[in-house]
């Protein structure tokens, strides 16, 4: 079992130099950082700004917030456990894999408890590797080996194993000698599941919770552990067929994979309108540009690159025409074939794995969360690094996976509302998340209240939902 949480860790004998020099800097540079924002704020009360002096402010601000980013990066690069992160991560990772392969690889598959899944839910490609790992999830939390039912598969009709590796190398038959549909008893051998939108009971194990007995160490290890534990259960599932392995290989050889690379991907045809707005280029770009402006505080490079995907094949060449500056990869053939009418079709699940894979690989990933396409990138990123949950800016949504209980955060600090869109919070209070207004703001519903409104998320922590998972 892991150790209990505690207020303190086991510290080095003595700090190195420059440890304490980027953290005392940092202190520094985030007082100087409120003595500009006041100054500048008292100047508009005498005289008021031109739109030149508001764009100075902005840009000065970011500086600002980037030399105080770049201070905390070098405080954990000199902190000396990075060492310890990474064998931390290799060693967690490892566990749950191999919980996962003990829990799909039974000794005797006739006698098994099941857990049979459909995967042809009537969505794209996101969605139903979505919808396979939340019943992979709940295999997990009920301890039944998950038989993925994929034959005619809308993407490639000789099934998922014709792409990806077989979940189980010992049993793959859902046959039982009793069957039911979910939830089913401890006595029925195969449990059949609905799609999540209309499961019901709703399992305790759903995301976003996370398993009890890991929890300690996915907390200490990552900055949002359910994106880490989801991406155990990708990690398991997406493992490519040799033949897709040499495709994703020759991909980045052929592109030119080279790193640093910021990821992008603009979604532009069917959800736009609908599940998510329409954002131009230059509003990817600005983040990307905001990236680079970090990244080269504390790195040198040759050349700044973006890997572009997109369902939209006019993209890469707006880009390419509206920032020369930048080196742009990308292949308009996967954004044709991305396209509604081709989207299931083999070359269009070709071109979708190649995206995501690509998008994976990348330093920093910008992108809008309503998409699934995105979100399993940004999954697969967490599984190639011990820590990648700031790699991202999103234009939409926060994360969240589809279907999940309540995201929550607790209130650490109260507010007083300015105006009637806010909520007042007092300490301890429980906010049930809504999004992320990017401007300092959170939405969301204050549980002893029960009013919806604005906050300010400084003033919050992360409510984590521990459920006990049965152990393999």
């Amino acid at each position: 079992a892991d150790a209990p949480e505690s207020k303190f860790t086991d510290f080095l004998c003595e700090p190195s130099l420059e440890y304490e020099q980027y953290r005392r800097r940092a202190v520094r540079d985030t007082k100087e950082f409120m003595n500009f924002v006041h100054s500048q704020l008292d100047k508009f009360k005498t005289k008021k700004p031109t739109e030149e002096v508001i764009n100075y402010v902005k840009e000065e601000s970011i500086s600002h917030g980037h030399a105080i980013l770049a201070d905390l990066q070098q405080m954990k690069e000199n902190d000396g456990y990075e060492n310890w992160r990474s064998q931390e991560a290799e060693s967690l990772s490892g566990l749950v894999q191999k919980r996962l392969a003990d829990l799909q690889n039974p000794s005797d598959c006739q006698t098994a408890k099941k857990l049979l899944c459909n995967l042809n839910k009537g969505c794209g490609y996101g969605c139903q590797i979505h919808h396979a790992v939340y019943c992979f999830i709940t295999a997990y939390g009920s301890q039944r080996t998950l038989i993925l039912k994929s034959s005619g598969w809308r993407y490639n009709k000789k099934g998922f194993e014709e792409v990806f590796l077989p979940l189980s190398q010992t049993c793959n038959s859902a046959e039982g000698t009793s069957k039911s549909n979910w939830p089913g008893s401890d006595s029925v051998q195969v449990v059949e599941m609905p799609i999540i939108d209309s499961v019901n009971p709703r399992p305790a194990y759903l995301p976003p919770a996370i398993p009890q007995d890991l929890a300690h160490r996915i907390q200490r290890l990552h900055g949002d552990p359910i994106v880490w534990w989801i991406g155990q259960f990708i990690k398991y599932m997406l493992r490519p067929q040799s033949h897709l392995k040499e495709m994703l290989d020759s991909t980045e050889k052929s592109l030119g994979l080279v790193h640093p690379v910021v990821g992008v991907h603009v979604r532009r045809t069917d959800k736009v309108g609908t599940e998510a707005a329409f954002h131009s280029v230059q509003e990817y770009m600005a983040l990307v540009d905001r990236w680079y402006n970090l990244y080269e505080l504390t790195h040198t490079i040759d050349k700044r690159r973006v890997y572009v995907a997109s369902d939209d094949p006019k993209v890469l060449g707006e880009c390419r025409k509206l920032f020369p500056e930048y080196e742009f990869l990308g292949d308009p053939d996967i954004s044709k074939s991305a396209a509604v009418h081709s989207r299931y079709s083999d070359s269009s699940l070709r071109g979708v794995i190649q995206d995501i894979h690509m998008l994976s690989l990348s330093d920093h990933l910008v992108c809008t969360f309503s998409s699934q396409v995105c979100r399993i990138a940004y999954e697969i990123m967490q599984t190639l690094h011990p820590d990648a949950a700031d790699r991202f800016n999103s234009l939409d949504d926060i994360f969240y996976y589809g279907g999940q209980s309540e995201h929550q955060q607790e209130v650490i600090y109260p507010h007083a509302r300015q105006n009637s869109g806010e909520l007042d919070l007092e300490v301890g209070d429980v906010i049930g998340v809504a999004g992320n207004h990017w401007d300092g703001f959170n939405k969301g519903r204050n549980h002893r209240t029960n009013r919806v409104g604005l906050y300010p998320e400084y003033k919050t922590k992360e409510k984590l939902k521990i459920v006990k998972f049965p152990l393999t």
